[in-house]
Protein backbone atom coordinates (compact mmCIF):
# COMPACT_ATOMS: atom_id res chain seq x y z
CA UNK A 1 0.00 0.00 0.00
CA UNK A 2 1.26 3.45 -0.84
CA UNK A 3 2.01 5.40 2.30
CA UNK A 4 -0.26 8.19 3.43
CA UNK A 5 -1.83 9.84 6.43
CA UNK A 6 -4.14 7.33 8.11
CA UNK A 7 -7.36 8.18 9.91
CA UNK A 8 -9.24 5.52 11.85
CA UNK A 9 -12.86 5.77 13.03
CA UNK A 10 -13.24 7.53 16.35
CA UNK A 11 -15.51 9.90 18.25
CA UNK A 12 -15.39 12.47 15.46
CA UNK A 13 -18.54 14.45 14.67
CA UNK A 14 -20.11 13.54 11.34
CA UNK A 15 -22.39 15.32 8.88
CA UNK A 16 -26.02 14.77 9.79
CA UNK A 17 -28.25 12.31 7.94
CA UNK A 18 -31.37 13.78 6.32
CA UNK A 19 -32.59 10.57 4.66
CA UNK A 20 -31.33 6.98 4.66
CA UNK A 21 -27.83 7.23 3.22
CA UNK A 22 -28.04 10.97 2.53
CA UNK A 23 -26.02 13.64 4.32
CA UNK A 24 -26.42 17.31 5.11
CA UNK A 25 -23.35 19.41 5.76
CA UNK A 26 -22.01 22.89 5.12
CA UNK A 27 -19.56 22.98 2.21
CA UNK A 28 -17.12 25.89 2.62
CA UNK A 29 -16.52 27.91 -0.53
CA UNK A 30 -12.79 27.34 -0.08
CA UNK A 31 -13.32 23.63 -0.76
CA UNK A 32 -15.03 24.18 -4.13
CA UNK A 33 -12.60 23.45 -6.97
CA UNK A 34 -12.82 26.51 -9.21
CA UNK A 35 -10.48 25.46 -12.00
CA UNK A 36 -8.99 22.28 -13.47
CA UNK A 37 -6.03 20.83 -11.58
CA UNK A 38 -3.83 21.59 -14.61
CA UNK A 39 -4.47 25.29 -13.97
CA UNK A 40 -3.35 24.72 -10.37
CA UNK A 41 -0.02 23.28 -11.52
CA UNK A 42 -1.02 19.61 -11.20
CA UNK A 43 -1.34 16.76 -13.65
CA UNK A 44 -4.80 15.26 -13.99
CA UNK A 45 -3.69 12.32 -11.85
CA UNK A 46 -2.10 14.65 -9.32
CA UNK A 47 -5.35 15.31 -7.44
CA UNK A 48 -5.78 13.87 -3.96
CA UNK A 49 -7.38 10.46 -3.42
CA UNK A 50 -9.12 9.50 -0.18
CA UNK A 51 -9.49 5.74 0.32
CA UNK A 52 -12.26 4.36 2.57
CA UNK A 53 -12.11 0.65 3.37
CA UNK A 54 -15.38 -1.11 4.07
CA UNK A 55 -13.81 -4.05 5.85
CA UNK A 56 -11.96 -2.07 8.53
CA UNK A 57 -13.41 1.44 8.41
CA UNK A 58 -9.88 2.79 7.86
CA UNK A 59 -9.47 6.00 5.84
CA UNK A 60 -6.14 6.84 4.20
CA UNK A 61 -4.91 9.69 2.03
CA UNK A 62 -3.04 9.40 -1.26
CA UNK A 63 -2.55 10.95 -4.68
CA UNK A 64 -4.58 9.62 -7.60
CA UNK A 65 -1.51 8.32 -9.41
CA UNK A 66 -1.09 5.90 -6.46
CA UNK A 67 -4.20 4.02 -7.66
CA UNK A 68 -2.38 1.01 -9.20
CA UNK A 69 -0.79 0.24 -5.82
CA UNK A 70 -4.17 0.48 -4.08
CA UNK A 71 -5.81 -2.17 -6.28
CA UNK A 72 -4.88 -5.81 -6.82
CA UNK A 73 -4.12 -7.94 -9.89
CA UNK A 74 -7.39 -9.49 -10.99
CA UNK A 75 -9.47 -6.42 -10.08
CA UNK A 76 -11.63 -4.85 -12.80
CA UNK A 77 -12.23 -1.13 -13.30
CA UNK A 78 -15.44 -0.39 -15.22
CA UNK A 79 -15.39 3.05 -16.83
CA UNK A 80 -17.93 5.26 -18.60
CA UNK A 81 -16.90 5.95 -22.20
CA UNK A 82 -19.46 8.72 -22.73
CA UNK A 83 -17.95 11.95 -24.03
CA UNK A 84 -19.18 15.38 -22.97
CA UNK A 85 -21.24 17.60 -25.26
CA UNK A 86 -20.92 21.40 -25.25
CA UNK A 87 -24.49 21.29 -23.94
CA UNK A 88 -25.10 24.94 -22.95
CA UNK A 89 -26.47 27.44 -25.47
CA UNK A 90 -26.36 31.06 -24.35
CA UNK A 91 -28.88 33.73 -25.25
CA UNK A 92 -28.75 37.35 -24.14
CA UNK A 93 -30.45 36.77 -20.78
CA UNK A 94 -31.03 33.01 -20.67
CA UNK A 95 -29.09 29.81 -21.20
CA UNK A 96 -30.51 26.51 -22.41
CA UNK A 97 -28.88 23.38 -20.99
CA UNK A 98 -29.54 20.32 -23.16
CA UNK A 99 -29.71 17.40 -20.74
CA UNK A 100 -30.34 14.43 -23.00
CA UNK A 101 -32.49 12.82 -25.64
CA UNK A 102 -35.75 11.27 -24.41
CA UNK A 103 -37.23 8.00 -25.70
CA UNK A 104 -39.84 10.10 -27.56
CA UNK A 105 -37.09 11.84 -29.56
CA UNK A 106 -37.64 15.10 -27.68
CA UNK A 107 -34.84 16.56 -25.58
CA UNK A 108 -34.88 17.24 -21.88
CA UNK A 109 -33.67 20.81 -21.30
CA UNK A 110 -33.23 23.20 -18.41
CA UNK A 111 -33.69 26.96 -18.76
CA UNK A 112 -31.41 29.12 -16.64
CA UNK A 113 -31.06 32.86 -16.20
CA UNK A 114 -27.61 34.22 -16.97
CA UNK A 115 -25.87 36.16 -14.21
CA UNK A 116 -22.62 38.06 -14.04
CA UNK A 117 -20.67 34.90 -13.19
CA UNK A 118 -22.73 31.88 -14.33
CA UNK A 119 -26.44 30.96 -14.29
CA UNK A 120 -29.34 30.45 -11.88
CA UNK A 121 -32.72 28.69 -12.20
CA UNK A 122 -35.32 30.38 -14.43
CA UNK A 123 -39.04 29.83 -13.89
CA UNK A 124 -40.61 32.25 -16.37
CA UNK A 125 -41.24 29.87 -19.29
CA UNK A 126 -44.59 28.44 -20.43
CA UNK A 127 -45.62 25.30 -22.35
CA UNK A 128 -45.79 25.88 -26.09
CA UNK A 129 -43.34 28.78 -25.95
CA UNK A 130 -40.86 29.14 -28.81
CA UNK A 131 -37.32 30.32 -28.05
CA UNK A 132 -35.11 31.73 -30.83
CA UNK A 133 -31.57 30.37 -30.48
CA UNK A 134 -28.28 31.47 -32.06
CA UNK A 135 -27.73 30.48 -35.67
CA UNK A 136 -31.41 30.84 -36.58
CA UNK A 137 -32.55 27.74 -34.65
CA UNK A 138 -35.84 27.55 -32.76
CA UNK A 139 -36.60 25.57 -29.60
CA UNK A 140 -40.21 24.68 -28.74
CA UNK A 141 -41.08 23.89 -25.12
CA UNK A 142 -43.42 20.89 -25.35
CA UNK A 143 -44.16 20.39 -21.66
CA UNK A 144 -42.80 20.68 -18.14
CA UNK A 145 -41.36 17.52 -16.56
CA UNK A 146 -40.18 18.89 -13.20
CA UNK A 147 -40.18 22.44 -11.80
CA UNK A 148 -36.94 23.08 -13.70
CA UNK A 149 -36.87 20.55 -16.57
CA UNK A 150 -38.75 20.71 -19.89
CA UNK A 151 -39.45 18.45 -22.84
CA UNK A 152 -38.39 20.39 -25.90
CA UNK A 153 -37.94 20.07 -29.66
CA UNK A 154 -35.16 21.77 -31.63
CA UNK A 155 -35.74 22.32 -35.33
CA UNK A 156 -32.43 20.70 -36.27
CA UNK A 157 -30.05 17.93 -35.20
CA UNK A 158 -29.10 18.67 -31.60
CA UNK A 159 -25.54 17.24 -31.41
CA UNK A 160 -24.57 18.96 -34.66
CA UNK A 161 -26.10 22.21 -33.45
CA UNK A 162 -24.32 22.02 -30.09
CA UNK A 163 -20.98 21.33 -31.78
CA UNK A 164 -21.31 24.68 -33.56
CA UNK A 165 -23.11 26.85 -31.00
CA UNK A 166 -22.74 25.18 -27.60
CA UNK A 167 -20.28 25.60 -24.75
CA UNK A 168 -19.67 23.33 -21.75
CA UNK A 169 -22.15 23.66 -18.89
CA UNK A 170 -20.61 25.70 -16.09
CA UNK A 171 -21.93 26.59 -12.64
CA UNK A 172 -21.18 29.51 -10.35
CA UNK A 173 -18.31 27.91 -8.46
CA UNK A 174 -16.26 27.92 -11.71
CA UNK A 175 -15.79 31.64 -12.46
CA UNK A 176 -14.63 31.40 -16.09
CA UNK A 177 -15.10 29.28 -19.20
CA UNK A 178 -12.80 26.38 -20.00
CA UNK A 179 -12.55 24.60 -23.37
CA UNK A 180 -14.51 21.41 -23.97
CA UNK A 181 -11.23 19.45 -23.70
CA UNK A 182 -11.17 20.28 -19.98
CA UNK A 183 -14.48 18.42 -19.64
CA UNK A 184 -13.45 15.22 -21.43
CA UNK A 185 -12.02 12.04 -19.93
CA UNK A 186 -9.42 9.77 -21.46
CA UNK A 187 -12.19 7.18 -21.93
CA UNK A 188 -14.73 9.44 -23.69
CA UNK A 189 -15.41 8.13 -27.20
CA UNK A 190 -19.24 8.14 -27.35
CA UNK A 191 -20.58 11.74 -27.36
CA UNK A 192 -23.78 12.21 -25.39
CA UNK A 193 -23.26 13.48 -21.83
CA UNK A 194 -24.53 16.90 -20.81
CA UNK A 195 -21.99 17.00 -18.01
CA UNK A 196 -18.67 15.21 -17.73
CA UNK A 197 -18.59 11.74 -16.13
CA UNK A 198 -16.03 13.34 -13.85
CA UNK A 199 -14.87 10.28 -11.88
CA UNK A 200 -12.83 9.35 -14.95
CA UNK A 201 -11.15 12.74 -15.27
CA UNK A 202 -8.03 11.98 -13.17
CA UNK A 203 -7.08 9.01 -15.37
CA UNK A 204 -4.30 9.57 -17.88
CA UNK A 205 -3.02 7.35 -20.68
CA UNK A 206 0.11 6.69 -18.64
CA UNK A 207 -1.91 5.69 -15.57
CA UNK A 208 -4.12 3.40 -17.65
CA UNK A 209 -1.02 1.68 -19.04
CA UNK A 210 0.36 1.16 -15.54
CA UNK A 211 -2.93 -0.29 -14.30
CA UNK A 212 -3.08 -2.78 -17.17
CA UNK A 213 0.58 -3.72 -16.77
CA UNK A 214 -0.12 -4.59 -13.11
CA UNK A 215 -2.91 -6.98 -14.08
CA UNK A 216 -5.84 -4.65 -13.40
CA UNK A 217 -8.38 -4.88 -16.21
CA UNK A 218 -10.49 -2.04 -17.62
CA UNK A 219 -13.85 -2.42 -19.38
CA UNK A 220 -16.33 0.17 -20.68
CA UNK A 221 -20.01 0.91 -20.30
CA UNK A 222 -21.87 3.90 -21.68
CA UNK A 223 -24.23 6.12 -19.72
CA UNK A 224 -25.01 9.58 -21.03
CA UNK A 225 -25.31 11.87 -18.03
CA UNK A 226 -27.90 14.61 -17.76
CA UNK A 227 -27.66 17.97 -16.02
CA UNK A 228 -27.21 18.01 -12.28
CA UNK A 229 -27.87 21.59 -11.23
CA UNK A 230 -26.68 22.14 -7.67
CA UNK A 231 -29.79 24.04 -6.50
CA UNK A 232 -32.17 21.05 -6.38
CA UNK A 233 -32.04 17.69 -4.63
CA UNK A 234 -34.04 15.79 -7.21
CA UNK A 235 -33.87 12.07 -7.90
CA UNK A 236 -32.10 11.21 -11.15
CA UNK A 237 -34.34 10.96 -14.19
CA UNK A 238 -34.08 8.31 -16.93
CA UNK A 239 -30.72 8.15 -18.70
CA UNK A 240 -29.60 6.11 -21.70
CA UNK A 241 -27.05 3.38 -21.01
CA UNK A 242 -25.38 0.37 -22.59
CA UNK A 243 -23.54 -2.52 -20.95
CA UNK A 244 -21.90 -4.52 -23.77
CA UNK A 245 -21.70 -8.30 -23.63
CA UNK A 246 -17.89 -8.19 -23.34
CA UNK A 247 -18.08 -6.02 -20.22
CA UNK A 248 -20.84 -8.13 -18.66
CA UNK A 249 -18.70 -11.21 -19.20
CA UNK A 250 -15.64 -9.59 -17.61
CA UNK A 251 -17.67 -8.47 -14.58
CA UNK A 252 -18.96 -11.99 -14.01
CA UNK A 253 -15.55 -13.62 -14.56
CA UNK A 254 -13.86 -11.14 -12.22
CA UNK A 255 -16.26 -11.79 -9.38
CA UNK A 256 -16.22 -15.56 -9.94
CA UNK A 257 -12.41 -15.47 -9.82
CA UNK A 258 -12.20 -13.56 -6.55
CA UNK A 259 -11.41 -10.14 -7.99
CA UNK A 260 -13.20 -6.90 -7.23
CA UNK A 261 -15.37 -4.93 -9.64
CA UNK A 262 -14.70 -1.24 -9.03
CA UNK A 263 -17.02 1.22 -10.76
CA UNK A 264 -15.42 4.47 -11.94
CA UNK A 265 -18.27 6.84 -11.20
CA UNK A 266 -21.85 6.72 -10.01
CA UNK A 267 -22.94 6.52 -13.66
CA UNK A 268 -21.20 3.16 -13.96
CA UNK A 269 -22.88 1.90 -10.79
CA UNK A 270 -26.27 2.86 -12.23
CA UNK A 271 -25.56 1.11 -15.52
CA UNK A 272 -24.20 -2.11 -13.99
CA UNK A 273 -26.88 -2.33 -11.34
CA UNK A 274 -29.55 -1.88 -14.02
CA UNK A 275 -27.96 -4.70 -16.01
CA UNK A 276 -28.07 -6.90 -12.89
CA UNK A 277 -31.71 -6.18 -12.01
CA UNK A 278 -33.24 -8.96 -14.09
CA UNK A 279 -30.27 -11.29 -13.85
CA UNK A 280 -30.37 -14.33 -11.57
CA UNK A 281 -28.92 -13.83 -8.12
CA UNK A 282 -26.79 -16.72 -6.92
CA UNK A 283 -28.23 -18.77 -4.09
CA UNK A 284 -26.41 -18.81 -0.78
CA UNK A 285 -24.50 -21.86 -1.85
CA UNK A 286 -23.71 -20.61 -5.34
CA UNK A 287 -22.36 -17.13 -4.68
CA UNK A 288 -19.27 -16.53 -6.82
CA UNK A 289 -15.94 -16.73 -5.07
CA UNK A 290 -14.85 -13.29 -3.99
CA UNK A 291 -18.34 -11.81 -3.91
CA UNK A 292 -18.68 -9.47 -0.98
CA UNK A 293 -21.40 -10.09 1.56
CA UNK A 294 -23.63 -7.56 3.24
CA UNK A 295 -21.39 -6.69 6.16
CA UNK A 296 -20.84 -2.96 6.53
CA UNK A 297 -17.70 -1.01 7.19
CA UNK A 298 -18.24 -0.38 10.87
CA UNK A 299 -20.98 -2.58 12.21
CA UNK A 300 -24.27 -4.20 11.34
CA UNK A 301 -26.08 -0.88 11.12
CA UNK A 302 -23.76 0.07 8.25
CA UNK A 303 -24.61 -2.92 6.04
CA UNK A 304 -23.66 -2.01 2.49
CA UNK A 305 -25.89 -4.41 0.59
CA UNK A 306 -23.07 -5.59 -1.67
CA UNK A 307 -23.86 -9.09 -2.91
CA UNK A 308 -23.39 -11.48 -5.80
CA UNK A 309 -25.18 -11.14 -9.11
CA UNK A 310 -24.83 -12.05 -12.74
CA UNK A 311 -24.63 -9.05 -15.06
CA UNK A 312 -26.11 -9.39 -18.53
CA UNK A 313 -25.63 -7.26 -21.62
CA UNK A 314 -28.27 -4.54 -21.58
CA UNK A 315 -29.06 -1.19 -23.14
CA UNK A 316 -31.88 1.31 -23.11
CA UNK A 317 -33.25 3.79 -20.60
CA UNK A 318 -32.70 3.30 -16.89
CA UNK A 319 -34.75 4.81 -14.08
CA UNK A 320 -33.01 2.69 -11.46
CA UNK A 321 -32.05 4.59 -8.30
CA UNK A 322 -29.45 2.94 -6.05
CA UNK A 323 -30.11 3.43 -2.34
CA UNK A 324 -28.98 1.65 0.83
CA UNK A 325 -32.37 -0.08 0.96
CA UNK A 326 -31.98 -1.41 -2.59
CA UNK A 327 -28.29 -2.21 -2.19
CA UNK A 328 -25.84 -3.11 -4.94
CA UNK A 329 -25.38 -6.48 -6.56
CA UNK A 330 -22.76 -6.03 -9.26
CA UNK A 331 -20.04 -3.77 -7.83
CA UNK A 332 -17.57 -4.19 -4.98
CA UNK A 333 -16.09 -0.71 -4.94
CA UNK A 334 -16.41 2.79 -6.34
CA UNK A 335 -14.17 5.63 -7.49
CA UNK A 336 -16.03 8.92 -7.39
CA UNK A 337 -15.70 12.61 -6.65
CA UNK A 338 -17.03 14.45 -3.62
CA UNK A 339 -20.73 15.20 -3.85
CA UNK A 340 -22.89 18.10 -2.74
CA UNK A 341 -24.88 18.01 0.52
CA UNK A 342 -28.15 16.03 0.32
CA UNK A 343 -27.24 14.70 -3.12
CA UNK A 344 -28.86 11.43 -4.18
CA UNK A 345 -25.35 10.33 -5.16
CA UNK A 346 -24.59 10.10 -1.44
CA UNK A 347 -27.28 7.45 -1.06
CA UNK A 348 -25.52 5.43 -3.76
CA UNK A 349 -22.21 5.80 -1.93
CA UNK A 350 -23.91 4.57 1.23
CA UNK A 351 -25.26 1.56 -0.68
CA UNK A 352 -21.67 0.62 -1.56
CA UNK A 353 -19.78 1.61 1.56
CA UNK A 354 -22.35 1.80 4.32
CA UNK A 355 -23.85 5.02 5.75
CA UNK A 356 -21.49 5.15 8.72
CA UNK A 357 -18.31 4.93 6.66
CA UNK A 358 -19.56 7.47 4.13
CA UNK A 359 -20.51 9.95 6.87
CA UNK A 360 -17.11 9.54 8.50
CA UNK A 361 -15.35 9.88 5.13
CA UNK A 362 -17.10 13.16 4.40
CA UNK A 363 -16.24 14.57 7.80
CA UNK A 364 -12.61 13.61 7.20
CA UNK A 365 -12.70 15.14 3.70
CA UNK A 366 -13.98 18.40 5.17
CA UNK A 367 -11.38 18.36 7.94
CA UNK A 368 -8.52 17.55 5.55
CA UNK A 369 -9.45 20.19 2.97
CA UNK A 370 -10.38 17.98 0.02
CA UNK A 371 -11.78 19.78 -3.02
CA UNK A 372 -15.31 19.20 -4.34
CA UNK A 373 -16.94 19.18 -7.81
CA UNK A 374 -15.78 18.06 -11.25
CA UNK A 375 -12.31 19.61 -11.00
CA UNK A 376 -11.77 18.43 -7.42
CA UNK A 377 -10.33 15.43 -5.62
CA UNK A 378 -11.34 11.77 -5.72
CA UNK A 379 -12.68 9.13 -3.33
CA UNK A 380 -12.16 5.36 -3.54
CA UNK A 381 -14.45 3.06 -1.54
CA UNK A 382 -13.30 -0.58 -1.44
Amino acid sequence: MTGGLSTSPGPRGTPSATAPGSLDFALPEALEARQPPEARGLRRDGVRLMVSRRGTGEITHHTFHDLPALLSPGDLLVVNNSATLPAAVRLDRLAVHFSGRLPSGEWLVELRRRTATATEPYSGAAPGEWLPLPGGATLRLAGQVTPRMWRAVLDRDVPEYLAEHGVPIRYGYVPRDWPISAYQTVFGVEPGSAEMPSAGRPFTARLVAELVSRGIAIAPVTLHTGVASPEKDEPPYPEWFSVPASTARLVNLTRAGGGRVVAVGTTVVRALETAALDAPRPSDGDEPAGAVGTGGASGADDASGVGGAVVRAASGWTSHIVTPEVGVRAVDGLITGLHEPRSTHLMMLSAVGGPGLVALSYQVALDEGYLWHEFGDAHLIV
